[in-house]
């Protein structure tokens, strides 16, 4: 009996070293604000943005939540992407609730105003207790397992087409500019990971003309397997001259019930060639069926406070699962 226990621990363990390592993300919903919660296949952890402030915690809460369940007890970094309520709001109330590396970002923030300022002394008295990493489009971030590329920062995107890109985008002939965006939203910090084979982005709050700096008239970033939506899916960004050049499997919606999911935006990235999947972490109220995704897809159908989240696990291969915690669905993605 005690040889076939110890076989049978062997047997174990072998399966175990022999299962793939993975890397984590786990989209927060933070309605409409963004909480992303990345988990790298050697436990080092980063959330980016941290929601909303107030509401008796509940953004801190829904995130200490998540990240319970993932093992995960200390953040080592936190990246705001840019000095909104929606993202950089919630981040003295998570760091009073867990303990925090390093908090990267920008810079200053660029708005001003009672609020603005209000906003920003709030999270610089988070970060003068701690160590804080100021970046710049083109950094590489100081994570083990994984690279994470600054795509743009503080108003300004990479010079230059990233190693493998800079193909020619036919759409930029057909899409024109908007306004430009003095807002925080310009400014954001927008990132590409990428785990052996697998690639995920995230643009922040990222707007329409910086994009199409990303874009066009070459594609600087080329092509991913996961797209986090930019914007929330509002259609101040996200066009298909960008969405369609990163030619993403898989697009995530970290949108709110009545916040983002907007139709203009939800077709282009409905609409982009090669996409397999639309997953969303509310149904927009606005959208209707005919702009929302399954039923299967979607983590919160209505809005109840239920705060169900969607986990995304990659492999160095390129294959990846996508899992929504509140019906237990969940879909592999083969390699390519």
């Amino acid at each position: 009996m005690r040889h076939m226990r110890w076989y049978a621990a062997l047997f174990l363990t072998c399966a175990a070293m022999a299962a793939p390592k993975t890397l984590d993300i786990y989209f927060i919903d933070v309605e409409g604000g963004q909480a992303t919660l990345i988990v790298t296949p050697s436990k080092q952890t980063m959330l980016i943005d941290a929601g909303w402030p107030g509401f008796e915690n509940r953004d801190a809460k829904r995130i200490t939540a998540t990240a319970k369940k993932a093992g995960v007890k200390k953040l080592d970094y936190v990246l705001t992407t840019h000095y909104h309520r929606d993202h950089s709001g919630g981040v003295p109330e998570i760091a009073a609730l867990m303990t925090v590396g390093t908090f990267i970002d920008h810079g200053a923030n660029r708005e001003t105003g009672k609020a603005a300022d209000e906003l920003f002394k709030d999270y610089q008295k988070v970060f003068e207790a701690a160590k804080r990493l100021q970046v710049k489009a083109g950094d590489t971030l100081p994570l083990k397992d994984v690279k994470m590329e600054v795509l743009s920062a503080d108003g300004t995107v990479l010079s230059s087409p990233r190693a493998g890109a800079g193909k020619p985008n036919p759409l930029c002939a057909s899409e024109k500019k908007k306004a430009d965006d003095p807002s925080e939203n310009a400014r954001s910090v927008g990132t590409l990971l990428t785990y052996g084979k697998f690639r995920f982005i995230d643009l922040g709050d990222l707007t329409w003309n910086k994009e199409l700096e990303l874009a066009c008239p070459e594609n600087k970033i080329g092509e991913v397997d996961v797209y986090l939506t930019t914007h929330h899916g509002m259609d101040a960004s996200g066009s298909a001259a960008i969405v369609h050049a990163l030619h993403p499997r898989v697009a995530i919606m970290n949108n709110g019930a009545k916040k983002g999911g907007t139709a203009p935006a939800w077709q282009a990235i409905h609409s982009s060639p090669g996409l397999e999947d639309f997953w969303q972490l509310h149904y927009a109220d606005a959208g209707g069926k005919e702009n929302n995704t399954a039923d299967a897809f979607i983590a919160n159908p209505v809005e109840d406070g239920a705060a169900n989240w969607i986990r995304l696990s990659a492999e160095a291969s390129g294959a990846f699962t996508v899992y929504n915690s509140r019906n237990k669905y969940s879909k592999t993605y083969a390699a390519r």
